[in-house]
């Protein structure tokens, strides 16, 4: 999709529609194109154009777009299917669609937001991708396929005991200690604001205050970015965002330059705060696993 015009839930005009769309850039750009004042809403989980006749608006573009396709895509690509089949376990070929299931991968997911007419089914928690499309899924599918097998948990303890003891395995507990101490190096005359979220090269934070301490220029090139030569820094501590927080983020519309990033901070892109924004979901299921696993244990056992 294109994410540099997705933008997060803000109030809305009374007057207007909602639609859904596919989640490929190609549709996305062309709907942006016809419906400039588009915004996509985080609350609704849909895009809103603004307007008494937003709603007729939308249905002839739609109307339009199905009649750019051809009727018979669906058939064809059943039957490109049908003589060239892809064996996978991550694939699933379903009546009306493909459905692709995989562990948890960014590759996986920026392969498939590729293909022409895929969907994500958050009820379902799998992709979706027309038959129409199968000769991009075709050429997506190497990738997906791999990034999939190296997503998997096997696959994952597997690299780890691979480096086990190893200066890779040594570099990689160091940097999160690192992590763990949960500070960044930022110019001392060109600090970020506090208590919003800013994009660093350790991901999405909230910068909530300094003591002055300075940062060794070292621990700064071993563990964040190539410090720039002769520049002054200083350690900030930082903190996680909440998914509130993170919802309510206005994204850069333009990824950082080269100066922010020697910089070593920026205003987060659309693609770094949904990374975040997963993350806090994250934090938030396990918080709330935990919070119903220790009810289980309090409660006695003659509780109703």
């Amino acid at each position: 999709m294109d994410d540099a015009t997705k933008e997060p839930s803000t109030p809305l005009p009374r007057e207007g529609a909602t639609t859904d769309l596919p989640h490929d850039r190609i549709t996305v750009r062309r709907f942006r194109e016809a419906f400039p004042r588009a915004r996509w809403s985080d609350s609704l989980n849909a895009w809103f154009v603004p307007g008494r006749t937003a709603e007729k608006r939308i249905g002839r573009w739609l109307a339009e777009m199905e009649a750019e396709a051809d009727r018979f895509a669906d058939d064809k690509g059943r039957d490109a299917f049908a003589f060239e089949p892809i064996e996978s376990r991550y694939l699933e070929p379903a009546p009306a669609t493909f459905q692709i299931r995989t562990p948890y991968s960014r590759t996986v997911v920026n392969e498939i937001r590729e293909i022409p007419l895929a969907r994500w089914d958050d009820d379902r928690r799998l992709w979706t991708v027309p038959y129409r499309s199968f000769e991009e899924l075709r050429q997506h599918w190497p990738a997906i396929e791999a990034a999939a097998e190296r997503s998997e948990p096997e696959a994952r303890r597997a690299r780890r005991e691979a480096i086990k003891g190893t200066e890779e395995d040594e570099a990689s507990k160091a940097r999160m200690r690192e992590r763990r101490r949960k500070r960044y190096p930022v110019p001392a005359d060109d600090g970020p604001p506090f208590q919003r979220a800013i994009g660093t090269h350790a991901g999405v934070v909230f910068f909530i205050g300094t003591d002055g301490e300075l940062a060794d220029p070292a621990t700064i090139g071993n563990f964040y970015f190539p410090a720039a030569e002769g520049e002054e820094y200083v350690w900030v501590s930082w903190r996680s965002g909440s998914l509130e927080e993170l919802v309510t983020t206005w994204p850069a519309k333009t990824p950082p330059d080269q100066i922010e990033l020697t910089r070593g901070w920026w205003m987060p892109t659309l693609d770094e705060l949904r990374i975040a924004r997963r993350d806090a979901k994250s934090r938030r299921r396990a918080r709330e696993r935990k919070q119903k696993d220790t009810t289980s244990v309090e409660r006695p056992a003659d509780s109703p």
